[in-house]
């Protein structure tokens, strides 16, 4: 039955909530608000009211907002309720235009607004300005007492990495309750900075008692064992803290520091095991590479509780640690059979079978993820990467970027060790600007190993004055910066600029460490600096107490050195040291090999060549890469495939007879 008009007016200015309130869609509710607007009728409070609560129900925002804008007299209820329902639904940008349009209103703020606004903070990645601006209007208005804000305010300076800001709030605070010791302390534990959190919580016993939430923000904060064992002892002693879990943080605790003892007496002496602490037991063995207790606790575990997605995944990751593909994919095979798979699963499993060398079914399993995120990107890439097909790497990258997906800190560097290898500097020096253009200003660990990274492409491309001036615009230089940078000198033949460069860290207070010295050594032996390097060796010993550490490279050096010099003894002795040092090095088995060839000890060398064989040592061929225009040419040891060689072997042969 269709109503008149007059009388839909009519019934609206009579009864507006009750025919509202009858209405089962969104599109009711549009033609009840339209005629509102079209018969000129100015809207209640109580209307408006019931108009945004069903927008709100049908997720349309912008209706909501528009009947705010409508109304003559600002109410500061309604408009909490729309911020409200924006963040409840995750709309950051559209939640904090409201309260920017509530501001510019005139609306007055009240004792929820700010709570919510807080809320909105945390959903705001990097949006420490907008959490000082609440902070500061907060504060204006007399809310420097509420706990509650001051609380989440915590929470969100923490959680966009300010925890100096969080903890001057918290200082100001006139009391401070549990959430509020708590939100604190987990800003130092975020940060890993055990010390600052343990000094917190000491202060904390003195005014308030933790809780299960405290306790398992300070098992995470743990640096050492026995830190962990001290918050251990403190939960025994208060036993009404016990709960599952906090006893499933404890049991972590002592998996993560590798503790198979004391996580079996916790485990065995909890009467109600969950699926997590079955959960932790089972990583904790994988990782290790103990396949038969893993197997154990996997079959105990299955006939207590049902294995869900996490189980296998956490599984997966330990034996990708190890790198035990066959079990891998026996796990593999049991979530098939299960039916237990997500795109997580897939990314773990892509990942386990990419470092194990498994490119085939690595490949094969990022093909069928549906929805590929920046962790599949970073495994399949790294994957290649790790196997020396830097190439592949490479048009993976690009395909990545291709479809939307923006790099990190993580998969970049990935990206630089794939053109170092290569030897690709203009796509080194593309990906240089990219991470000026948006990671320059950041000045996490990530970002500073990037550059680092960068900084050694140059030198391993043959581009030192690009390294120097690398070098020369990081904000942040550590021991491994300078070490990099001394040894790139020394690479290149510059000897006396190393030592200056060595002279330099020494006067900005950073202190050399053995890889520094060796860095050092190398760079005065290239360069024939006999004195100054006698000079760094007594340095070495009698000003910072490093002994000259004979390492697999000096060995490997003697050993090569004894082929060419045909001295058997010496190269026998090289040998051992080295294969003891690096057992499954197959670069180290075949110089081996070949000394003992070069002297014609045929038995030594298929002793040599059955012990790779039962190792499974593969020896690589030699090769190289050249960059052309943007192009790769490949080239492997004995190969002559590619469709110039001829025209290559004229010019080297021309390039020979020259020399």
């Amino acid at each position: 039955m269709v109503h008149p008009p007059d009388l839909v007016s009519c019934l609206l200015r009579t009864q507006g909530s009750r025919v509202l309130n009858s209405c089962r869609s969104l599109q009711k509710v549009k033609q009840i608000h339209a005629s509102v607007v079209v018969d000129g009728q100015e809207l209640s409070l109580v209307l408006a009211s019931k108009l945004i609560s069903f927008y709100v129900q049908f997720d349309d925002f912008r209706s909501a907002v528009s009947v705010l804008k409508a109304l003559k007299e600002p109410n500061t209820f309604l408009w909490n309720s729309v911020i409200k329902a924006h963040v409840n639904s995750g709309l950051v940008d559209s939640g904090v235009f409201v309260y920017k349009l509530m501001r510019k209103k005139g609306v007055p703020c009240d004792g929820y607004t700010f709570p919510i606004l807080s809320k909105l903070v945390l959903l705001i990645e990097c949006g420490v300005s907008f959490a000082e601006m609440i902070h500061c209007v907060a504060m204006q208005m007399g809310f420097e007492s509420d706990v509650y804000f001051c609380n989440t305010m915590i929470e969100a300076y923490v959680k966009s990495g300010y925890s100096g800001n969080a903890l001057k709030l918290f200082n100001e605070m006139p009391y401070r309750d549990l959430v509020s010791w708590t939100s604190m302390i987990s800003g130092f534990a975020y940060e890993g900075n055990s010390n600052l959190a343990f000094g917190l919580f000491n202060e904390m016993r003195k005014e308030v008692e933790p809780n299960e939430v405290t306790m398992i923000v300070m098992l995470q904060t743990c640096s050492t064992m026995v830190e962990g064992r001290q918050l251990h002892g403190y939960v025994i002693r208060f036993g009404s803290l016990i709960d599952q879990s906090l006893k499933n943080s404890i049991l972590k605790m002592y998996a993560d520091f590798g503790s198979e003892d004391d996580s079996e007496l916790l485990f065995d002496e909890t009467a109600r095991r969950d699926v997590v602490s079955w959960n932790i037991m089972t990583y904790l063995y994988s990782s290790k590479g103990k396949i038969m207790k893993m197997a154990d606790y996997l079959s105990r575990m299955r006939r207590e509780v049902q294995p869900r997605i996490e189980t296998l995944t956490v599984l997966i990751a330990g034996l990708g640690q190890c790198r035990y593909p066959s079990q891998g994919r026996q796990i593999h095979c049991l979530a098939l059979k299960t039916g237990l798979f997500d795109d997580i699963l897939m990314t773990t499993l892509l990942e386990m079978y990419a470092k194990s060398g498994d490119l085939e079914n690595s490949s094969k399993l990022f093909r069928e993820v549906s929805h590929r995120n920046y962790s599949t990107w970073d495994a399949i890439i790294s994957g290649w990467t790790e196997n020396g097909h830097f190439q592949k790497a490479l048009e993976l990258f690009q395909q990545m970027v291709a479809v939307g997906v923006q790099p990190r800190t993580e998969n970049m560097r990935t990206l630089v060790v794939a053109c170092m290898h290569l030897g690709a500097l203009r796509l080194g020096k593309s990906i240089h600007g990219y991470f000026l253009r948006n990671f320059f200003s950041i000045s996490d660990e990530g970002a500073q190993s990037l550059e680092t990274s960068i900084m050694n492409m140059y030198v391993r491309c043959g581009d030192i004055c690009s390294a120097r001036i690398c070098f020369d615009n990081m904000l942040v230089k550590d021991l491994v910066t300078w070490s990099s940078m001394i040894e790139g000198l020394g690479t290149h033949g510059l000897g006396s600029e190393a030592l200056e460069f060595f002279h330099q860290m020494k006067a900005g207070g950073v202190e050399p460490n053995s890889v520094t010295f060796l860095s050092l050594l190398s760079a005065c032996s290239h360069s024939g600096l006999l004195y100054k390097g006698c000079e760094a060796l007594n340095s070495m010993k009698w000003e910072f107490g490093f002994e000259p550490d004979l390492d697999s490279r000096i060995w490997g050096a003697l050993l090569a050195s004894a082929r060419v010099h045909e001295d058997h003894k010496v190269g026998q002795y090289a040998a051992q040291k080295l294969l003891e040092l690096e057992s499954d090095n197959a670069g180290y088995y075949t110089l081996y090999s070949n000394v003992q060839a070069s002297l014609e000890r045929w038995n030594d060398v298929e002793e040599v060549r059955s012990a790779m064989k039962d190792m499974n040592l593969m020896r690589h061929p030699g090769w190289s890469c050249l960059e052309v225009e943007g192009t790769f040419h490949g080239f492997v040891s004995g190969d002559r495939s590619h469709q110039q060689m001829d025209e290559i072997h004229a010019i080297i042969d021309c390039l020979s007879e020259m020399h």
